[in-house]
């Protein structure tokens, strides 16, 4: 299956939550620390219904996946005056799987927060898709994510070739109000500054894909 998505590589999908679902959603990160830039979910049980390819969230993946777009991999970030990093221009690399299987045309592997992650087939990639759930309105001051419209076309970019290519393909940043959906091709170059005037900016970042993993290896899932 192909990715179907406007041919910069993202999509902004203004009002696609309403404060119902936010609540949710919110409730249901309730328990996580709120002073980590970044922590990675295994489990998101009392979503699973709003995740899925027909519910609220979800249904923005299958738009462009198919029905059989499924969450692989979820982080909560809250970037905040106390947790004001930022993120140097990168492709999102590796997948989260149950478990270490060596497969062909998969590696390297590594262990982020204790879950096996491993790079596989740049393909594989091209066909997934990024969401980010935007809990908190976003403005130029609260350190947007910026991509590089048109850089998830390149394949897998080395590191000496990122900023010629951010150079060429220029850069957008993604202003989100409390409530809205961006979505855009995984591989995409994306990266994001401090924020100049930092308050709380919670994204819920999901991973879909459609495809089964080979070899035995199973998507971590959410």
């Amino acid at each position: 299956m192909s990715l179907t998505i406007a041919s910069d590589g993202a999509q902004h999908v203004p009002a696609a939550l309403d404060i119902t679902a936010i609540t949710l959603i919110e409730t249901a990160l309730a328990s996580q620390p709120s002073d980590q830039p970044g922590i990675r979910l295994v489990t998101l049980p009392a979503l699973s219904a709003m995740l899925s390819s027909i519910g609220a969230v979800g249904r923005h993946a299958a738009a462009h996946l198919g029905e059989a777009a499924c969450p692989v991999r979820a982080i909560l970030f809250d970037k905040s005056a106390a947790t004001n990093w930022s993120l140097n221009w990168h492709q999102d690399r590796t997948i989260a799987v149950r478990q270490r299987i060596d497969t062909p045309g998969f590696g390297p592997w590594t262990i982020k927060s204790g879950i096996q992650h491993v790079a596989p087939p740049q393909s594989l990639l091209d066909r997934m898709l990024t969401l980010r759930i935007h809990l908190d309105a976003v403005d130029a001051e609260n350190a947007p994510l910026l991509i590089a419209p048109g850089s998830h076309r390149h394949g897998r970019v080395s590191k000496n070739a990122v900023a010629p290519l951010v150079a060429r393909c220029g850069t957008h940043a993604c202003l989100a109000a409390r409530g809205d959906i961006w979505v855009y091709a995984t591989p995409i170059l994306h990266a994001s500054d401090t924020a100049t005037n930092p308050r709380h900016r919670r994204v819920l970042q999901l991973d879909y894909s459609a495809d089964p993993l080979p070899g035995g290896l199973a998507w971590l899932g959410v």
